[in-house]
């Protein structure tokens, strides 16, 4: 699990300049409710970013979207995107 992680981190630390990121593991949270998956993660991105923060939230959001896009298909069921300046 570590290194998918590290892999995400990676993925938009490669398209977008951040000053910090955090990837926080939500799914235990969520394990009973209806379409819960152990092989699907429920990730909150915390993202410390100017570059992100210059831009309207949707469209920052979309840009991180943009770069899990496949992920979102195959690992990672829920994704909450925090935007920090």
């Amino acid at each position: 699990m570590k290194n998918y992680f590290d892999e995400i981190r990676n993925k938009i630390i490669e398209k977008v300049e951040v000053e910090n990121l955090e990837i926080v593991n939500n799914s235990e949270k969520h394990r009973g409710h209806k379409f819960f998956s152990k092989d699907k993660f429920h990730l909150h991105i915390k993202i410390k970013s100017s570059y992100l923060k210059s831009l309207s939230r949707i469209n920052a959001q979309k840009i991180i979207m943009k770069i899990l896009k496949e992920d979102l298909k195959k690992k990672i069921h829920a994704l909450q995107i925090s935007i920090e300046p």
